[in-house]
C-alpha cells in the first residue's frame, strides 16, 4: 500500500508539472522505477528521499540534486537490492558544497551514528554509464551489479567527451550489496564514462565490494576519499585511460584487498588499460597482513606519480608473459610507470621487493630492468610520520618527503608535495570520516 501511495504521489505531481517538461519531487517521498526511469527530476533540499529497488535515470533524462539533500536507499540483497543507475544518455547533476554535501546512504541512517561507521553492504550504490570507448570486440559491455535482463545496463561507444553530468561534494556510504554470486554493486561504478563528466570531491565509504570501479572510458577524478571498503579501493578494467589526482584511500585492518587493481584480459588491441594517478595517499591494512598495494595483470597498467604508499605487506605486482601487450612488457616499453613516489612499511622497505613481476620467469634483460627500476624512477623509502592509530588519522604528514616532479599533462595541477594533501585538509567537514571524528 505504501508503494502504491508513493506511486500516486509521483504520478499526480508529474501530471501537474508536465507543461514544464519536468517535475519536482515533493517531501517525504519514495523513488520507484516502473520502467520509464525517474524522469526529469529535481530533488529539493529539506525533503526526504528513499530509493526503492533499481532506479534509473534514462536516456534523455536529467536528475538534479540540490546541495544538502540526503538520499537513503532501502536495504536488501538480490532482487531486493536498491541502487541509482544513470543510463547512457542520462545525466546526474549532484553539486553539493563543503557546507552542504549531498549524501547517499542506507535507510535508517540519521548521519549521527545510527549506522556504525564501518558497516558495509546495506544497499547498492551509484552507477553511471556513458558512451565513451571500451576495449572489447563489440565496443560495448554490460555493467556488473545489474541483472543482465535489464537493457539499460549497457555502456560504451565512441564518444570520448561524453557527458554524464557532475558529482561535487558527494558522499556515498554503506553500499555494495550483492545481487548474485560474484555480482556486487560497487560504491561508485563508472562504465564508459566520458571526460566531459565532472567528478571531484567525492567520498566512498564502507562499501562491501570496491570503492570505485571504472570500466573503460576516460573520465577524470579529483579530490577523492575512499575508506574501509571490503575489496579494492580502486579497480579498473576495459581500457580505462582517465586521470586521477588527490586520492586518499584507507583500508580497514579487518577487510580490504588492493589499493589499486589494474587487471584486464590480455588483449591485442587498444585502448590498453592505462590510467594516470598523481598525488595519492594509500594506507594499507598493515605490513603483517597478506595484501598487495597494486596489481597490473593481463594487459593492464597504471602510472603513479608523486604519491605516498604505506602499510601494506606486499608492493606492486606486474604480470609477465610472452605477449607484447602483457603488463610487464608494457612497463618495460614505458607505456606506464611508477615515478617519484615515497613508500614506507611496504615489502620490508626493500627496493627489489616493491615492484615484483609474477607469472612467466624473467629473461636476463628483464631481471636487469627490474633490479634497478625502483631507484631509476626516483622512488624512495621515506617515513612521512603520519599521526594515526586504529581510530583516527591526520592525513597531513608531519615530516617532509622529497619534492614533487612536474607532469607533462595540463590536466594535472602542479604541486610541490607528495601525497593527497599539502598543508590543507580538503576532506575536512564534508566527509563522513571527518564528521564522525576519524579524520583528525
Amino acid at each position: 500500500m505504501k508503494r502504491f501511495l508513493s506511486f500516486l504521489l509521483i504520478l499526480s505531481f508529474f501530471l501537474q508539472s508536465c507543461r514544464k517538461g519536468d517535475f519536482e519531487v515533493n517531501p517525504t517521498h519514495v523513488l520507484i522505477d516502473h520502467g520509464n526511469g525517474i524522469g526529469n527530476v529535481t530533488l529539493k533540499s529539506g525533503h526526504n528521499y528513499v530509493i526503492d529497488g533499481l532506479v534509473f535515470v534514462n536516456e534523455g533524462q536529467t536528475l538534479i540534486i540540490e546541495p544538502g539533500v540526503v538520499i537513503r536507499a532501502k536495504t536488501g540483497q538480490g532482487v531486493n537490492a536498491s541502487a541509482l543507475i544513470v543510463a547512457r544518455g542520462g545525466k546526474i547533476m549532484a553539486n553539493g558544497t563543503p557546507e552542504r554535501p549531498i549524501v547517499f546512504t542506507v535507510e535508517g541512517d540519521d548521519l549521527q551514528g545510527s549506522i556504525p561507521l564501518k558497516n558495509k553492504g546495506l544497499w547498492g550504490g551509484l552507477v553511471i554509464l556513458g558512451r565513451a570507448p571500451v576495449n572489447n570486440f563489440s565496443q560495448e559491455s554490460f555493467i556488473e551489479g545489474i541483472p543482465e535482463t535489464e537493457p539499460r545496463g549497457v555502456f560504451g561507444g565512441n564518444s570520448t567527451d561524453d557527458n554524464s553530468g557532475s558529482l561535487r561534494y558527494v558522499s556515498i556510504r554503506h553500499g555494495g550489496t550483492n545481487i548474485g554470486e560474484g555480482n556486487e554493486i560497487n560504491g561508485l561504478t563508472l562504465g564508459g564514462v566520458g571526460n566531459a563528466t565532472v567528478i571531484e570531491f567525492v567520498e566512498i565509504m564502507s562499501i562491501l565490494d570496491d570503492g570505485i570501479e571504472v570500466f573503460g572510458g576516460m573520465v577524470n577524478l579529483k579530490n577523492i576519499v575512499i575508506a574501509f571498503c571490503g575489496d579494492d579501493a580502486i579497480d579498473c578494467d576495459l581500457g580505462y585511460t582517465g586521470k586521477m589526482q588527490y586520492i586518499l584511500a584507507i583500508q580497514d585492518i579487518g577487510s580490504g584487498d588492493k589499493l589499486f587493481e589494474a587487471d584486464e584480459m590480455e588483449i591485442a588491441f587498444p585502448p590498453y588499460l592505462s590510467p594516470m594517478v598523481a598525488n595519492a595517499t594509500f594506507f594499507g591494512r598493515g605490513s603483517s597482513i597478506s595484501s598487495k598495494l597494486v596489481t597490473c595483470s593481463g594487459s593492464g597498467g597504471v602510472s603513479i606519480y608523486n604519491s605516498m604508499l604505506l602499510n601494506q605487506r606486499d608492493g606492486i605486482f606486474i604480470q609477465n608473459s610472452s605477449q607484447n601487450s602483457g603488463s610487464f612488457n608494457r612497463l618495460r616499453s614505458g607505456q606506464f610507470e611508477f615515478r617519484n613516489n615515497a613508500f614506507f612499511n611496504v615489502a620490508n622497505n626493500t627496493d627489489t621487493l616493491i615492484i615484483r613481476p609474477f607469472g612467466d620467469a624473467l629473461d636476463v634483460n628483464g631481471q636487469a630492468f627490474i633490479s634497478s627500476y625502483f631507484s631509476d624512477k626516483g622512488n624512495t623509502f621515506t617515513d612521512p610520520d603520519f599521526d594515526t592509530d586504529d581510530s583516527s588519522l591526520n592525513p597531513i604528514p608531519r615530516q617532509p618527503v622529497h619534492s614533487a616532479i612536474s607532469l607533462d599533462d595540463p590536466w594535472f595541477e602542479p604541486t610541490t608535495f607528495l601525497g593527497a594533501f599539502g598543508t590543507e585538509n580538503w576532506a575536512a567537514g564534508w566527509t563522513a570520516i571527518s564528521t564522525y571524528g576519524y579524520l583528525e
